[in-house]
């Protein structure tokens, strides 16, 4: 029966009362302002409803569901967030295979030849080797190695016999020994075995090792639930702004018209006399004016249809083509739902990778602080040879160990102490880049929801303005007609009204890219997002 070796009972205590060195992660502290609704959150444009996971459904907009989900699925930047998400998988994977025994099997065959050597045996010693058979004499028996040849020997007290050539075997020499010679041998020789050696977590360094690829595993989802986020909000804001300048450009256009139906009159005017060549330059001068805007709203709405093929994963001579029949930006139908401060920093992703990230670093100098303490490991071995593959796992050839092993690497410790220094600084940046990340979330909110109330007032001021435009055109028209106007009032009027229809609708523009830079500064999206299509889209030659 094999006895069981005293000193393990004792380790095998020891690394289960083991304790981790290094700080423990505790949740840094958030601003007690964040904790209350907003201050800009009293404008009509919002409210403190939670925000919905899906908030580009609040637009009621089929076209625009269907871009943000296919880009949720088959962005370039949401692939390459889910690959890397894979990578700190298997990192962690990797970690925690520290905690299991390592292995190490080898073998090997030789051909080996010897010359003949000499030597006398004491009693009782076990040994493998090469040796050579012969004739000898002795008190007791002696067993030689087996080999090619042949030999004898008589002495008093017993018979020594040996094969004659070299050999390789277990031996065991009488309480005297003779000098054995023999001739030289050649010929095939085998070993095979297996180590086995596990390092006991005595101060905790792989458990802080797992605990911060955990954390950087969660850092990692937490980025793609970002990226998820901008990529959601960057697709409405892209069809957004393809329709505002299908809008546009369709102001333009009947802007275009009047002024064109405007420079006819005064033609016709001036061919019966009743106009000038003056009145006739200044038609046609502002008829040119609004022409002139009309290529950068066709590039500005070619600009964000490419942009939103290559966010859905597509060339961008791909145009989507709901965003390409699109003439009016979506529409909420109702104020913006915000939630409060404490939901934001729940939900904002960047927030929760920052998060992560302190305490990875935190778990780090756990890890650095245990290269100051010594590494035990427990290690074993097995081990057979013989001179044929069928001597292999034979009891004459079998042999093993077993034992801890104590490693310290006392000549680095200065080295050591410099890396727990590292670790702390990477620590402290982790926690104001934590704390700086909630207070931009916070900014950036707090910025959106004003410039949004902003871009409402500033609307119904410009409905207004052009509302009250229109109206003095069709005054000043009349007037002209009566003879009681002069041309130059009626372009004035005109000029008036396309100005102020213009700028109606880049306000309607901008009103839509500020509800989505709200949503975007909200950090929703992200939730029960569909799985990333992780094929590839183009193929290159």
């Amino acid at each position: 029966m094999t006895r069981f070796p005293r000193f393990i009972p004792s380790i095998v205590a020891l690394a289960l009362g083991a304790c981790a060195v290094g700080p423990n992660f505790r949740p840094p502290a958030t601003p007690a302002a964040s904790a209350g609704k907003y201050g800009a959150a009293d404008s009509i444009a919002v409210s403190s409803e939670p925000l919905p996971e899906k908030w580009w459904q609040l637009y009621d907009d089929p076209a625009l569901d269907a871009l943000v989900t296919e880009a949720l699925t088959a962005n370039t930047d949401i692939r390459v967030a889910t690959a890397s998400l894979r990578r700190a998988r298997a990192i962690l994977s990797e970690t925690r295979g520290q905690l299991l025994p390592s292995t190490n099997i080898s073998g090997g065959a030789a051909y080996v030849r010897s010359n003949g050597t000499s030597g006398g045996g004491s009693g009782g010693t076990s040994s493998i080797g090469t040796g050579t058979g012969g004739a000898g004499t002795g008190t007791g028996t002696g067993a030689g190695g087996t080999g090619i040849g042949t030999g004898t020997g008589t002495g008093t007290g017993g018979t020594g016999a040996g094969t004659g050539g070299t050999g390789t075997g277990n031996g065991t020499t009488g309480t005297t020994g003779a000098t054995v010679t023999s001739s030289s041998y050649q010929g095939q020789f085998y070993q095979a075995g297996l180590d086995v050696s596990y390092e006991l977590d005595l101060y905790g360094r792989v458990r802080r090792d797992i605990e911060a690829s955990r954390a950087d595993l969660a850092a990692q989802e937490a980025q793609r639930d970002t990226v998820r986020t901008s990529v959601a909000a960057e697709t409405a804001r892209a069809y957004a702004d393809a329709c505002s300048a299908a809008l546009q450009i369709g102001v333009a256009r009947q802007s275009l018209s009047l002024q064109l139906e405007t420079y006819d009159l005064t033609e016709r005017l001036a061919q019966a006399g009743r106009g000038t060549p003056l009145d006739t330059s200044r038609a046609r001068a502002q008829y040119e004016q609004v022409r002139a805007t009309l290529p950068s709203f066709v590039a500005s709405r070619r600009d964000a249809l490419y942009r939103l093929s290559v966010l859905t994963g597509h060339p961008p001579e791909e145009t989507p083509s709901a965003a390409a029949a699109c003439t009016t930006p979506p529409v909420l139908k109702r104020p913006i739902p915000v939630g409060d401060g404490t939901a934001l920093i729940k939900r904002r992703p960047d927030i929760r990778q920052a998060d992560r990230n302190l305490a990875a670093a935190t778990a780090r100098i756990g890890v650095a602080t245990a290269a100051l303490y010594p590494k035990i490991s427990l290690g074993g071995s097995i081990g057979t040879s013989g001179i044929s593959l069928s001597q292999l796992g034979g009891k004459e050839g079998l042999t093993f160990n077993v034992g801890p092993l104590l490693s310290w690497t006392f000549p680095n410790i200065t080295v050591a102490r410099a890396r727990i220094r590292q670790a702390e600084a990477s620590s402290e940046a982790a926690l104001a880049s934590f704390d700086g990340t909630v207070l931009t979330a916070l900014q950036e909110t707090e910025t959106a929801m004003t410039d949004l109330a902003g871009e409402l007032d500033r609307q119904a001021a410009l409905t207004a303005a052009r509302d009250y435009s229109a109206e003095a055109a069709r005054i000043v028209g009349l007037r002209y007609g009566a003879g009681a106007e002069n041309f130059l009032a009626v372009l004035d009027a005109q000029r008036t009204l396309a100005t102020a229809e213009a700028n109606l609708a880049a306000s309607r523009a901008q009103l839509t890219t500020d509800q989505v830079a709200v949503f975007k500064a909200l950090g929703g999206g992200w939730e029960n997002a569909p799985e990333t299509n992780t094929s590839l889209k183009v193929t290159y030659p």
